[in-house]
């Protein structure tokens, strides 16, 4: 083993034992409070596996371990415990998503096994990550590169949008901003389903018959049904579905709205669609 390991205990000796215990088999760092513990995540992290006593000072165990997922989620969490301190720590287990808790004192040959065992969670969770992110990537890419065979302009347009709504995510200072530009990047996914004849009116500005609207107004409705289907797009499928709903500006500051009205050209009065094409 060599994953990285943070043992947290308000007790130098106790920490020295682990250093002993662990130095040839782990890359371990230790901290003797959860403030610190915090720090050397923030400063040195990530971590594979963290594992703390759960009595400390000013902050126990199960109050740090909280903040550890906060900080990371993937890592793996494990609380050591003495008899004194059972029910708060199968609580703390139960309700704050650590893996496991150790009984104090805790042989060596027990302990080597826990921490074995949290980096063997620890490697299980980043191998689905990954293959999670590699399907996730590898379908958008396949609908995206369907988009461009099927309809080039509208593969252009999502291209298009895609550049406005990040430099406006950013203007708006919004969270996940990842999330908007894929969103974007899809947004037209729909397309694929519409009569060719509906697309080249669309791009040519030639006006459409109220059936050809209807059609064309639905295609966020496909592409969100579409990207619903994959795992962890779920998001992504409602930001694409509503994609044809209102603008809402209230609140907002005025050279956002003005930034709005020049990439979208629709600022009358009344509802407002959000689709900047």
């Amino acid at each position: 083993m060599s994953e990285r390991v943070l043992f947290v205990d308000d007790e130098p000796s106790v920490l020295e034992g682990f250093q002993r215990l662990l130095r040839k088999h782990v890359d371990l760092r230790t901290a003797t409070s959860g403030a610190e513990g915090l720090r050397v995540l923030r400063e040195e992290g990530p971590f594979a596996l963290v594992v703390s006593d759960m009595r400390m000072p000013v902050m126990n165990g199960a109050q740090f371990l909280a903040s550890v997922r906060e900080q990371d989620h993937d890592t793996v969490r494990m609380i050591l415990s003495g008899q004194a301190d059972l029910q708060a720590t199968i609580a703390a287990v139960n309700e704050g998503h650590i893996y496991r808790f150790v009984s104090k004192p805790c042989p060596a040959d027990q302990l080597l096994a826990a921490v074995e065992d949290g980096l063997e969670q620890h490697r299980l969770i980043t191998a689905e990550k990954v293959l999670l992110e590699q399907t996730l990537s590898g379908s958008i890419q396949m609908l995206i590169e369907i988009l461009g065979m099927v309809s080039p302009a509208a593969s252009s347009r999502a291209s298009r949008l895609r550049g406005y709504v990040v430099e406006l995510a950013s203007a708006l200072g919004l969270p996940e901003r990842w999330q908007w530009g894929l969103a974007a990047n899809v947004s037209q996914i729909g397309c694929v389903a519409l009569p060719k004849e509906i697309l080249s009116k669309v791009e040519t500005g030639q006006a459409l018959s109220d059936e050809e609207k209807r059609l064309f107004e639905s295609h966020p409705e496909v592409a969100g049904k579409l990207l619903a289907a994959i795992p962890r797009l779920e998001d992504i499928a409602a930001m694409v579905t509503a994609q044809f709903g209102p603008l809402i500006f209230a609140g907002k500051p005025d050279a956002i709205v003005q930034w709005i009205c020049a990439a979208s050209g629709n600022c009358s009065s009344g509802p407002r669609s959000n689709s900047i094409v």
